[in-house]
């Protein structure tokens, strides 16, 4: 019988060897004084399997400042000695106490991500493609979609714009970008993607007619006489896709609405006061979605923020309680996490808990004081995002969207210069793309924690003074327990344990691991 034993379990990793070994290496570009870039060319892309773990065993994937990338480790549980009083952070995870249910990760097809990718030949269109959303890549499964321009286009624009004053939208086409860009972009995608795509979209303006100041950008808001026609305009939106045989997920209320109200941005923006946006929602863009053939879309208010919660969500229930009849959450950007905690989370959550909290935008290198937009190999970038989705998750977050799937050299397009970074780079010129340490890290969630996975409890126990080591636990549909652990500091090691499995993991130094196993019953 121990014979058998062995032989099995040597089968198993021969096996899992075997499959290891069909991964594609990152083909490394050291960037001086910063991580690594992963290089993409007409003839070498890098990919990564996820493995499934063998009773008694896991599977850890560790990306590094050294320059690591999904570096794919299996293991065993064993019983440890814990009367050595060895000094080390221990975790225990209970499956049994669950939170919020996982809706997925993803990106944005913008105009400029589409146009980069369209820049590039057709087989690094799909290298680039398979990256992100098969399953040798980062298997995102959602998008973010903007309702006409946004300031990653490569000038303003909105449907409907002629003729103006035109309740009925009667001129209301897609454009050159869409059929050109955009839909191309997204019908790729839904061709490799390994779940079904679901599509959030987003309004940055509608066409200036609607709007006090006549203009994209500065201090606006919506005419009263257009409330019905700016409900009417999403709906025609959700139509003319639908056409096109891409079906939209979700719609916000309109991407970050404080924008209109200050005037402190120089793109495309809409404002919204809290009673404006709750008279709208209740009177017309609620009704026009929920008694339409779209009754099903969700719809997500603020989209903006953690500090617009408090407005856009509970100012607006409170003075217009109907519209919890509309609304089926919220979206949050990622831009002010860093001064606003994430307990702000909690007044949707814990008030409403059959409410999604939704993360649908983030990026670095878009603030002013920013100098540098586009980072080629930065390590702190990705930290950024690494933090910020661990704590959001913790917090009932059930989704998470970057920014631009891809930009250029320069952080474009974006007609209103407001460039920025992406997780990859697009190099045209050279026939090349980079991969940047922040796509590292957004696969490091999007690939194992899958639709339908829920958060569960893990508790983090020091034995002495050894410093926290951040982290996330779930049970994923597939029946696996997946942990992502976030070392800041120098090498350790952990101890990891959930039912009667325990092992020891050694975390390299700087650097984000996922580990994914079968956990005992509890």
């Amino acid at each position: 019988m121990k014979l058998f034993i062995i032989s099995l379990t040597l089968f198993i990793y021969f096996v899992n060897f075997i499959n290891s070994a069909s991964d594609k290496p990152c083909l490394a570009r050291r960037i001086s004084g910063r991580s690594v870039i992963c290089v993409c060319n007409c003839t070498y892309c890098d990919d990564i399997t996820r493995e499934m773990p063998a009773n008694g065993s896991y599977v850890t994937y560790t990306t590094s400042e050294a320059g690591t990338r999904f570096q794919k480790i299996i293991g065993t549980f064993q019983t440890l000695d814990h009367s050595l009083g060895i000094c080390r952070t221990s975790f225990v995870i209970n499956p049994m106490k669950t939170y919020q249910a996982v809706e997925g990760f993803g990106g944005a097809v913008t105009d400029a991500a589409a146009i980069n990718w369209k820049s590039l030949p057709e087989v690094m269109q799909k290298y680039l493609i398979d990256s992100y959303f098969s399953f040798k890549g980062l298997e995102y499964n959602m998008l973010r979609v903007p309702v006409g321009g946004c300031d990653f286009s490569t000038y303003p624009y909105a449907y409907n714009e002629q003729p103006e004053n035109d309740p009925k939208l009667s001129n209301y086409s897609l454009t050159y970008e869409d059929y050109n860009y955009k839909i191309p972009m997204i019908k790729e995608i839904s061709k490799v993607a390994t779940s079904p795509v679901h599509i959030v979209a987003s309004t940055w303006s509608p066409p200036i007619w609607m709007k006090t100041n006549h203009n994209f950008s500065g201090i606006n808001q919506l005419k009263q006489e257009y409330f019905e026609t700016y409900a009417l305009y999403h709906y025609k939106f959700l139509e003319k896709y639908a056409a096109q045989g891409i079906n939209i997920w979700a719609i916000t209320t309109t991407n970050e609405p404080i924008n209109g109200l200050f005037g402190y941005v120089k793109f495309n923006s809409l404002g919204w006061s809290v009673e404006k946006m709750g008279e709208w929602i209740v009177n017309n863009l609620g009704p026009m979605i929920r008694n339409s053939v779209f009754k099903n879309i969700k719809i997500l208010t603020c989209d903006d923020q953690r500090f617009t919660i408090p407005l856009y969500f509970s100012e607006l229930i409170s003075k217009y309680p109907k519209a919890l009849d509309y609304i089926d959450g919220i979206g949050v950007h990622f831009y002010a996490d860093k001064i606003i905690p994430p307990v702000v989370l909690y007044a949707v959550s814990k008030t409403y808990p059959d409410k999604i909290i939704l993360a649908t935008e983030a990026c670095q290198g878009s603030a002013p004081w920013q100098s540098e937009k586009v980072e080629l190999g930065s390590w702190r970038r990705a930290i950024s995002y690494i933090t910020d989705i661990l704590e959001d998750l913790n917090h009932n977050v059930a989704g998470w969207i970057d920014w631009n799937l891809c930009l250029n050299m320069e952080g474009g397009p974006n007609w209103a210069k407001n460039y920025a970074d992406s997780a990859v780079i697009v190099n045209a010129e050279k026939n090349e793309f980079y991969k940047q340490p922040i796509f590292y890290a957004m696969g490091h969630f999007s690939k194992f924690i899958k639709r339908g996975s829920r958060r569960i409890e893990i508790r983090e126990k020091k034995l002495c003074f050894t410093g926290s080591v951040k982290n996330v636990a779930f049970l994923t549909p597939d029946g696996t327990v997946v942990v992502v652990f976030l070392n800041e500091g120098s090498e350790r090691s952990v101890s990891v344990k959930c039912g009667k499995k325990e092992t020891i993991l050694q975390l390299e130094a700087n650097s984000i691991t996922t580990m994914e196993f079968v956990c005992d019953a509890y």
